[in-house]
């Protein structure tokens, strides 16, 4: 570029365009006779434009580069209306603790009898802490069979999740899972309590379970399954009618 940074033809070209910008549209015209009159527009200065080439490296910018620079002074995007913004879709899973306890109560029959004899003022006068490890077995049950279950070794058919559940709910969910893996022949259960400040739906969990006789041992999973905010339930094995 020279060192004038315009050449004369190129000066009386922007003159031009900057006449005709600051008249605005022309509200006599037919295809003008419903617009607005513009404001008039003001073109950045000589020295402004030789600011903004000198920020974007002057070699690389050429006299028609600049020129559109002036024409574009002030221009802003609309926003595009006709763009359809994502949807966040809802994702599926496994019912949540209030939707096992609505189905609970609706269904009314086995799982409300399961939970009917449970006492949640004994399962709170034994108070455990949010990081203990929880651990219960019938004397029945093998110890191998329970070591395999402290271990993760045993697998677990279904869960849920009682967090930020009532005590009410919780218990609804528990017995609600216990009482639909019965019914589908599943002896291993989880249960996710979480920990919390004061732990208090794991001391639920591990009063109310030891209130059951159905539940053969328990005890907080491993890492992988959530470690010391849920449990691994063994359940008895239901009996069938031959027996």
């Amino acid at each position: 570029m020279s060192n004038s940074l315009f050449s004369k033809e190129m000066q009386d070209q922007l003159k031009e365009l900057k006449g005709q910008l600051s008249k605005g549209r022309d509200t006599n015209s037919p295809e003008g006779e419903n617009q607005k009159p513009t404001e008039p527009v003001a073109l950045p200065t000589q020295k402004q434009v030789k600011k903004t080439v000198k920020q974007l490296d002057s070699e690389h910018v050429d006299d028609d580069k600049v020129l559109f620079m002036q024409a574009m002074h002030g221009v802003i995007q609309l926003e595009d209306k006709n763009v359809r913004s994502p949807t966040s879709t809802a994702r599926v899973g496994k019912p949540d603790a209030a939707t096992l306890s609505k189905r609970a109560a609706a269904q009314g029959s086995e799982a409300s009898d399961l939970g009917a004899g449970l006492s949640d003022m004994q399962a709170l006068l034994n108070p455990v802490a949010a990081e203990a490890y929880l651990s219960y077995k019938q004397p029945t049950l093998q110890n191998k069979i329970f070591d395999q279950l402290k271990k993760g070794k045993l697998r677990w058919y279904d869960a849920v999740d009682i967090h930020g559940c009532t005590i009410e709910e919780a218990r609804d969910a528990m017995t609600q899972l216990l009482s639909q893996a019965k019914q589908k022949n599943e002896t291993m259960v989880k249960i996710v309590h979480g920990k919390g400040s004061e732990a208090i739906l794991k001391t639920c969990v591990n009063g109310w379970l030891r209130q059951l006789p159905e539940v053969l041992a328990f005890c907080s999973a491993p890492p992988k399954d959530g470690g010391n905010g849920a449990v691994l339930v063994l359940l008895k094995k239901p009996k069938t009618d031959g027996e």
